[in-house]
């Protein structure tokens, strides 16, 4: 069963939507939110392998990045995404798993549903093009490696599992630690990488930072 947490600021649009995904196969849909507040309520309370968000709420980039930086591990996806390449990159840059943009139908949110409850991501040709030359762009601006960036063995089982996909608590029971050790060692990842999310550290860490002992 998949979990699906909806999040919207009108009321008619979730609560209909819950109704129609909760009739789907293998769909389940727990709770629904409409604040940034009641969002995050709902992720820590609820554990859904999916956020529906609707990126034409105020402050909805605001809730895509508290979701994925929540350590829960939901896949977040981007409802009513205007394909304007500014959109798509913040989007992406604020750890948006899946993409749905306004003219996306009943079919092709399910099948992104499913796609991001395997960690996959699936998008249109147009944000495929778009990612590709945002990516090229990103390589040509790269800034040098850090120097020192010399990670502890701890730290580099846990930045492995970050790249597995695993959250926060995911981590901590693989490692047997406690959850609040593992966002320690998250955050001091983060620093010595000088990156600001887990997934930009996992993705720069890929034989390029040296290992030393606890």
């Amino acid at each position: 069963m998949i979990r699906i947490v909806i999040v919207d600021d009108t009321r008619l649009y979730r609560e209909g939507l819950a109704q129609i995904l909760g009739r789907v196969e293998g769909f389940g849909v727990p709770g629904t939110a409409d604040t940034h507040a009641s969002a995050l309520d709902a992720v820590r309370t609820l554990h859904p392998d999916v956020v529906l968000l609707r990126m034409d709420m105020p402050d909805a980039a605001e809730i895509l990045r508290a979701v994925v930086n929540s350590g829960e591990g939901a896949g977040v996806i981007a409802l009513g995404l205007v394909e304007r390449e500014q959109d798509v990159i913040a989007c992406v840059e604020a750890g948006a798993l899946g993409f749905l943009p306004r003219d996306g139908s009943l079919d092709d949110l399910v099948a992104c549903i499913r796609s991001a409850a395997r960690g996959e991501t699936l998008c249109s040709p147009r944000m495929v093009a778009t990612l590709l030359k945002r990516m090229a762009a990103l390589a040509a601006d790269r800034p040098p490696w850090p120097r020192h960036a010399h990670l502890t063995t701890r730290e580099h089982e846990v930045i492995q599992l970050i790249d597995e996909g695993l959250s926060n608590k995911e981590i901590a029971r693989r490692l047997s630690i406690e959850v609040r050790t593992v966002k320690n060692h998250v955050h001091n990842i983060l620093e010595k990488l000088q990156v600001h999310r887990r997934g930009e550290a996992a993705a720069r860490l890929r034989g390029r930072v040296e290992v030393t002992g606890d």
